[in-house]
């Protein structure tokens, strides 16, 4: 009996803990603009394992690939709990998560995934893809927290457009090897003196094959707590059709430059939370999509809270599309800093990749130093990979037209700038609604160039109480 009431009072114990983390959050969904499904914690049991425990040396030559998936594996034979990953630095191969796994890095704590791609190799499936860094398929309460960074070694994987580089950078990717491309004006990494083998016959084929850092899949209770996410192959924190996610206090950052290197993509989730986050990176920062629907499936981006974030550079701080077809609902962001971003607020979608947007509201803003628009609303987006034709005139079907952008309920307040080469731009499609019922006030706009191009036969935007103030020295 005194066993079982010790059981009993541990049990309460861990509870009331978790309990006390989702009130901590429920602190965020105070005074908002709209109602919305509020998130709650994964449920992680207490039992630990470490990583040393399992075969793992993090002295940065082992390859700790089987020792990840033993910790887990261990764990979740009885029924779930937290794989500790201490001081070290822990080379690693894909690492794919269970049900009620969290993984916990120390502070001291690396995770490097290794430049040997044919580990990364999907077997099993024909997505075209290779298998991310970290994954998780179809599964439920998973975690990853700490205070260590988690790097996946992209530079292994990314192209690097000679224009977005310095000739000390340049000459550096040149000495891994690789091959240029486009007359000199594309570096792939190919053939490197790593030794380590290619996947594929070319560089473009294997160029199209990298894929995420962390792409979690149909996966629901989700907590990112923490965690320095680095150097992704391309997108960092990516959960696709997922519903609960926690996302508080991590930090993503890769080289301005990196080809596709979002960092915190949400595509079609419901419920999410994003807080405390801090961004540097060489794509989109903040972005928000949804594809077309699926049978059987999440569908569209909604509820979805972000607050207290930083965003230092990408291509925009702030992002919604280029996919929205699926919709984007119920959306608030507040009380945010962009510095040094290309665009802040972003809005764009295109044909055949547009949806409906409902109930947005954005608000106390700061930005400074904005190297384009401070906020833009952009239809005729086009995704260009790297090494296509700039100049090539899109073409689109019939079924592709059916899928236009319909940017409209969508609220921008308290927003301040100081620096942007233009303050608003928006440009629909003739002959298309895609941009109505958009309202932006109480702002102030510092512009380097241009207050606002607004083309008011294909966008309709109503400004209240805002105020555009040309920079006199055309500068900082």
């Amino acid at each position: 009996m005194r066993h079982y009431q010790v059981y009993i009072v541990a049990a309460l114990l861990m509870m009331a803990g978790v309990t006390a983390k989702a009130q901590d959050y429920a602190k965020y969904y105070q005074k908002l603009p709209v109602s919305m499904a509020q998130v709650s914690m994964p449920a992680i049991p207490a039992n630990q394992v470490s990583l040393t425990a399992v075969g793992g040396v993090g002295d940065g030559v082992t390859l700790c690939t089987e020792a990840f998936a033993k910790g887990i594996e261990l764990l979740a034979a009885k029924g779930g709990g937290v794989l500790e990953v201490p001081q070290g630095v822990w080379l690693t191969g894909p690492i794919v998560l269970d049900s009620h796994i969290e993984l916990r890095l120390d502070q001291n704590a690396i995770i490097y995934f290794s430049p040997d791609k044919r580990l990364y190799v999907d077997t099993k499936r024909r997505s075209g893809r290779v298998l991310p860094c970290i994954s998780a398929d179809g599964k439920h309460d998973i975690a990853i927290t700490g205070s260590g960074i988690i790097d996946g070694n992209g530079q292994q994987w990314r192209p690097v457009k000679r224009g977005k580089v310095s000739d000390v950078e340049w000459k550096a990717f040149k000495e891994m090897g690789g091959v240029e491309k486009d007359n000199g004006q594309l570096w792939y990494p190919w053939q490197l003196k790593s030794g380590y083998p290619d996947i594929q016959d070319s560089p473009e084929k294997q160029e199209h094959m990298r894929n995420d850092l962390v792409r979690l899949t149909d996966c629901q209770n989700l907590l990112l707590r923490g965690v320095t996410f680095q150097n992704a192959p391309k997108f960092h924190v990516h959960p696709c059709y997922c519903e609960n996610i926690i996302i508080d206090g991590i930090t993503v950052r890769c080289p301005w430059n990196a080809q596709n290197g979002d960092a915190i993509d949400l595509s079609d989730c419901h419920r999410a939370l994003i807080v405390n986050a801090t961004v540097d990176a060489g794509d989109d920062g903040l972005c928000m999509k949804s594809g077309r629907p699926r049978k059987n499936s999440i569908n569209g981006v909604e509820d979805v809270l972000i607050e207290n974030c930083t965003v230092y550079h990408a291509h925009g701080a702030f992002v919604l599309g280029s996919e929205t077809a699926a919709g984007v609902r119920r959306i608030v962001v507040r009380n945010c800093r962009f510095s040094g971003t290309d665009t802040g607020l972003r809005f764009k979608s295109g044909i055949g990749r547009g949806g409906k947007t409902e109930q947005l509201y954005i608000e106390d803003i700061v930005m400074s130093d904005i190297k384009d628009e401070a906020v833009i609303f952009q239809c005729d987006y086009v995704d260009r990979p790297a090494g296509s034709d700039p100049n090539a005139a899109p073409t689109f079907t019939e079924e592709q037209r059916r899928w236009a952008p319909d940017f409209q309920d969508i609220h921008i307040r308290n927003l301040v700038c100081r620096g942007a080469k233009t303050g608003i731009k928006a440009s629909g499609i003739a002959g298309l609604d895609c941009i109505h019922d958009i309202d932006i006030s109480h702002a102030t706009i510092i512009y380097n160039k241009v207050d606002k191009l607004i083309d008011e036969g294909t966008a309709h935007v109503k400004l209240d109480q805002v105020t555009f103030v040309k920079n006199a020295l055309n500068g900082k």
